[in-house]
């Protein structure tokens, strides 16, 4: 199963791998409080937050489950942010995810709903599952808005890694 959507493009973005230099291109997303201001477990650090994010990628490309995809913007080729398709366990269910972050200077111009819907629609044409979800902290509204406009609905509250989260979900 093909998780990742490489060589794929939207209106406005190209998606590709992250590679390790985008790393210098991703620290800004830690440096900026309102970044992770709703999740708890992150290192305070923001060079050790995003070191241990890039393990995190690297350890999902390199295990078959899925991971996060540089987002470019098509014409300036700038980093914008990640999004992709995740294996994530929630309450024991193995599920697949539409996972997003945007750059904060890129926030709000939807990028982050552009993505998602791609990413939805690569899942869809390749029969990946029969549904997806977002795991979004209860407290991140813009987050949820982006899962909303996805077509998304919210299916259930829970703890995910030790944050009460809204699981919006959407049936392909």
């Amino acid at each position: 199963m093909q998780l990742l959507l490489e060589e794929i493009e939207t209106e406005r973005l190209l998606f590709r791998k992250i590679i390790p230099s985008d790393f210098n291109s991703w620290l800004p997303f830690y440096e900026d409080p309102t970044s992770t201001q709703f999740w708890e477990g992150l290192d305070k650090d923001p060079k050790i937050a995003c070191e241990n994010h890039f393990k995190g990628i690297f350890n999902r490309y390199n295990n078959n489950l899925g991971g996060m995809n540089a987002l470019l913007d098509k014409e300036s080729l700038q980093f914008i942010g990640m999004c992709g398709l995740l294996v994530q366990t929630v309450d024991t269910s193995k599920e697949i995810e539409i996972g997003y972050s945007i750059l904060p200077k890129y926030r709000r111009l939807g990028y982050a709903t552009e993505a998602a819907k791609k990413c939805k629609a690569y899942a869809l044409k390749n029969k990946i599952t029969n549904s997806i979800i977002s795991i979004i902290h209860i407290d991140n509204i813009p987050s949820q808005k982006v899962a909303i406009a996805n077509g998304m609905f919210l299916d259930k509250t829970t703890t995910y890694k030790n944050n009460p989260v809204h699981i919006y979900r959407v049936l392909l």
